[in-house]
């Protein structure tokens, strides 16, 4: 009976393997769905809407964006992260998730562990904006005014944990500045208090700001990484604004749940850097200053663990907290 039984359970690993194998081999047959973390209209959901285009065109099957804003984009990553593990389902994740890491502390998933890395789309600088009625011109200009006026700015972000939340609390540690923070559900929604004037300022991504920077909507005063970006020029980085060290890119990533079968991990990320060397995919990502990605996925994995290590480090130094 036990030789029966020890064949009948090598028999059933042989045919999950061989299921496995099928599987990868005739992905997709259905449609894929992406999972984005934040409301439509953000830089993560414009990021991702033209490589799920683009997908959709290079496997001859809809790759669907699925906007699931909540919590910092930690409420879509714990959908993500329990999702059936065959290729179906992908979680476009964005640095805040590398911030999540030590600012919650209960999440129902283990980024690290939870998760296979793909590769990185792009990376964009975030962009310090201020709504024009601020009587601000440049960083020094706003600095002043706020310790003028301690608590009465309000800053938004795209949630608790996001990009946007972590770049202002290291920007008030740093200057030592009192403001109030307003999370909303995504950058959308945030961009447009800010233009209502129901919010004062926001470090908001390139993307999301840039078509009211250019329309005359916001003032930019600085951008957040360490060299000056190719899209704005005329703007000064943080840095150069007194703020020595401060160096913040946002980046959009793909990743697909843990267990998700190597073949079709693989697929995807050859197909991606594949898009990423296409003129279309260029130009639509200089629209906004993005830096196009394409990590493989190894070094996606060691960017992870260094993004965590650094957050975790701004977390403790800024003392912020999700509120």
């Amino acid at each position: 009976m036990r030789i029966v039984a020890r064949l009948l359970g090598s028999l059933s690993v042989l045919l999950t393997l061989a299921a496995t194998g099928a599987l990868a081999q005739v992905w997709p047959s259905k449609p894929v769905t992406l999972i984005v973390p934040f409301a439509p209209g953000g830089t993560t959901d414009i990021v991702a809407r033209p490589f799920a285009q683009a997908l959709s065109q290079e496997f001859g099957q809809p790759f669907v964006v699925e906007n699931r804003a909540g919590a910092g984009g930690t409420l879509a990553a714990g959908i993500a992260a329990h999702a059936a593990p065959d290729g179906y389902t992908l979680f476009v994740a964005t640095v805040a998730h590398t911030m999540a890491t030590s600012l919650y502390k209960q999440l129902s998933y283990d980024f690290e562990k939870d998760f296979v890395p793909i590769t990185v789309l792009a990376s964009v600088p975030n962009i310090l904006v201020v709504n024009p009625s601020v009587p601000a011109k440049s960083v020094r200009e706003l600095i002043d005014y706020a310790r003028a006026n301690p608590g009465k700015l309000s800053y938004g972000s795209a949630g608790n944990g996001s990009t946007e939340h972590l770049s202002a609390e290291l920007f008030k540690s740093m200057t030592g500045v009192d403001m109030v923070h307003i999370p909303y559900k995504g950058g959308a929604p945030m961009m447009a208090d800010l233009i209502g004037g129901q919010i004062q300022l926001a470090i908001e991504t390139s993307g999301s700001a840039a078509p009211h920077i250019k329309a005359g909507k916001v003032r930019a005063l600085a951008v957040t990484t360490a060299a000056r970006s190719p899209a704005f020029p005329e703007l000064p980085t943080l840095e150069e604004s007194g703020l020595k060290g401060y160096d913040v890119t946002t980046w959009y990533a793909i990743l697909a749940p843990k267990g998700t079968p190597r073949e079709i991990t693989s697929k995807l990320y050859n197909a991606i850097v594949k898009i990423l060397k296409t003129p279309d995919m260029k130009q639509r990502l200089e629209l906004f200053g993005a830096e196009p990605g394409g990590f493989a996925p190894e070094q996606f994995a060691d960017f992870i663990k260094l993004e965590t290590a650094k957050w975790a480090k701004v977390v403790k130094e800024s003392k912020a907290t999700v509120d």
